[in-house]
């Protein structure tokens, strides 16, 4: 039956080997440019998009390439638009744009195989530049597919005859990408790290921004809960403490406008920094994420200064810990801290009046209310007066509080009633301020959660929280968490048991799914917590390998090779594998083969040697050109013997493929015959 095909359609027929060799390349070039669509501007996506289904119709429907006076002025106006959008064309990000509308119009300017192999090269360029913007396993893992697939596209246009499936170029390819594995492991581990940024640009992939800043307003804090974001992670080195005394340290805020709590100025180390601790330090382990800030974390109460590699650790005369840089890369620092501590347990508190200061004309009526609480004489029960009100009254704790006007604190308190931690923190230092107790808000984290199978605990963005610190006489600065009193299951379970959140993307949608019933949740957590191992694990060896951590790696081997014992191992190692691929080697001589070589050995004997480029045909015209000698060298039943065997193993190795059960038996023979 004859198939016709209408004009204008595509055919549905197999695709010629140009055809499906063109297909593959721009399946390639698809997931190879993909990626990058997550950072382009989005004009540059839909442009490469619609030339690269321009160029699939013109291969599936046998058109022409587009002439030159058509890509020209393409080309152009995508120069345009690059500068336009990036006001410049070279750089990082403008580069990257360029090379990605390079490809994609490469696509429509093929005439020859070497410009196949300028796209693929092209492409395997652009790999490298996906790293640029994240270098997650994800990313990866999806880098080493489009090398999969680019070496397999690369093969198809090397090979000469019939082209193997799909199936088995693949195959190939993941045998040289195997092959060039090893070496690659080698490489990373010993290569030289290069200190810094990706090529020496600022802002690369390992780049991030920070979940707290400097200032504090209504409504800041809770939008930053929605980030299911990774802040930190933390090693504990013995058992962790519990969830209710994971306050991570951040910025401290004591100057306040009326509307926002700021850093104030003197942050320089001051005197009189006077820690008392109990208990034994914890010792843990920090993995910072990217923030662009110069904060570092601790547990509070930091016993001494972490040691953060290329950077030196300042102590605020707040207590805060800071880098002398921004920390624009991920950072892993070991740290100590104490529970159970006094801070500055003075008699006197040196510049009281600067933790006493309210801005002039703001929120009177919880200044009224402070200055009430100044008839309870002891400091102490007027902080539990604040704490009394908001546990017995109808406050609530939410990530959607309502918009609060100039006087945020009287609004908050005396009307909405309803917030999130910053302003049940807020309006608690404003009150103890206005009842003459020293007060100040502490911005950081608090809480984390641990992954049961490598132990890490993960601290999020939504785990971002400000409290409170009152300074007391005897007891010194003390914390003094006001949402503990109205949402005390943020305290000790975490955000998501005190407020109703929206759904999470990616992996974290699994916590709290049951589709399954039953231990549906419990199997979804075991995935979503090997998931995220598998990112930590990620992150503490690949992405985390700092040139500090190459040079124990490094000179860890040097110390193993130098030892008698490791030489000795390796030596018998070494043997080993040479006698397996040895007897393999063995094995896998074809045993027809093996009769030919043992025949030549014989003839070699009688003076007859093959040479090493010498075929079956050409060796057997030379035995019997020896039987047409005056003295030959075979008796001439053995040179018959030695012309048959190599007739048959002749027609065996270069006639197309047949069985012969009987062919091994026979030469067996021949070879008897040939003394």
């Amino acid at each position: 039956m004859k198939t016709t095909v209408k004009p204008g359609a595509i055919a549905t027929l197999p695709l010629t080997r140009d055809k499906a060799d063109t297909m593959l390349l721009l399946a390639s070039a698809v997931l190879v440019l993909a990626p990058h669509a997550a950072h382009l501007p989005l004009w540059v996506s839909l442009l490469c998009g619609v030339t690269l289904l321009w160029r699939a119709l013109i291969t599936l429907r046998g058109r022409r390439m587009p002439p030159a006076l058509v890509l020209l002025p393409i080309a152009a106006g995508a120069m345009i638009g690059v500068q336009f959008s990036y006001d410049t064309l070279i750089g990082k990000d403008a580069g990257v744009a360029m090379l990605v509308l390079l490809v994609a119009f490469k696509m429509l300017e093929m005439h020859a195989r070497r410009d196949l192999y300028v796209v693929i090269f092209l492409c395997f360029f652009l790999v490298l530049t996906n790293f640029f913007y994240a270098q997650g396993i994800g990313t990866a893992l999806m880098m080493v597919a489009s090398i999969l697939l680019l070496l397999a596209t690369q093969l198809s246009f090397g090979f000469t005859g019939a082209v193997p499936p799909l199936r088995i170029r693949l195959g190939m390819a993941a045998r040289t990408l195997a092959i060039a594995a090893p070496l690659a492991a080698v490489l990373f581990v010993v290569f030289p790290r290069i200190q810094g940024p990706l090529w020496g640009m600022p802002g690369g992939a390992g780049s991030g921004k920070s979940g707290l800043s400097e200032q504090m307003a209504p409504g800041q804090m809770s939008n930053l809960a929605l980030s299911e974001e990774p802040a930190f992670r933390v090693r504990f080195f013995g058992r962790a403490p519990e969830k209710a005394q994971l306050y991570w340290r951040g910025p401290v805020l004591d100057a306040f406008d009326g509307l926002t709590w700021s850093r104030g100025p003197d942050r320089v180390s001051g005197r009189n920094l006077h820690l008392a601790v109990g208990a034994p330090a914890l010792e843990y382990e920090v993995t910072l994420e990217p923030s662009r800030s110069r904060w570092v974390f601790a547990l509070e109460m930091a016993g001494e200064l972490p040691e953060v590699p290329g950077h030196q650790v300042r102590l605020s005369s707040q207590f805060e810990l800071t880098a002398d840089a921004p920390l624009d890369a991920r950072l892993r620092y070991r740290a100590s801290s104490h529970t159970d501590y006094a801070l500055q347990r003075d008699p006197a508190l040196e510049n009281a009046g600067r933790w006493l200061l309210l801005p002039y004309g703001f929120n009177p009526r919880a200044l009224a209310e402070g200055r009430e609480l100044r008839k309870l004489a002891a400091p102490a029960q007027r902080v539990e007066a604040v704490l009394r009100r908001f546990r017995e009254q109808p406050f609530s704790y939410t990530l959607e509080p309502p918009l609060l006007g100039r006087h945020t604190i009287d609004e908050f308190l005396y009307g909405a009633r309803v917030g999130f931690c910053e302003h049940y923190s807020g309006a608690f230092v404003f009150l103890m301020r206005a009842a003459g107790v020293p007060a100040r808000v502490v911005t950081g984290y608090q809480g984390g959660e641990i992954n049961p199978l490598d132990g890490f605990m993960t601290v999020r963005q939504s785990d971002a929280h400000a409290w409170a610190e009152v300074w007391l006489e005897g007891r010194g600065w003390t914390r003094v968490d006001p949402t503990a009193a109205v949402a005390p299951e943020r305290v000790h379970r975490g955000l998501g048991a005190s407020v109703p959140r929206p759904a999470p993307f990616g992996i974290d949608a699994l916590r709290g799914m049951n589709p399954f019933g039953g231990d549906g949740n419990a199997w979804l957590a075991r995935l979503r917590d090997a998931v995220n191992a598998a990112n930590n694990g990620w992150n503490q060896w690949v992405l985390n390998y700092t040139p500090e951590r190459q040079r124990g790696v490094v000179q860890g081997l040097q110390d193993k090779l130098l030892g008698w014992p490791f030489a000795v191992l390796l030596t018998f190692v070494v043997a080993a594998l040479m006698i397996v691929r040895f007897f393999r080697r063995r094995r896998e001589i074809d045993p027809v083969d093996a009769l030919y070589l043992a025949l030549c050995k014989r003839l070699g004997q009688a003076g007859l040697a093959r040479a090493a480029d010498e075929s079956p045909s050409a060796y057997a015209a030379r035995v019997a050109a020896d039987g047409e000698a005056p003295a030959g060298k075979l008796a001439p039943q053995a040179r018959a013997a030695a012309l048959a065997f190599l007739q048959r193993y002749s027609a065996w190795r270069y006639a197309p493929p047949r069985r012969d059960p009987r062919l091994t038996a026979t030469l067996k023979s021949l070879l008897s015959q040939v003394r």
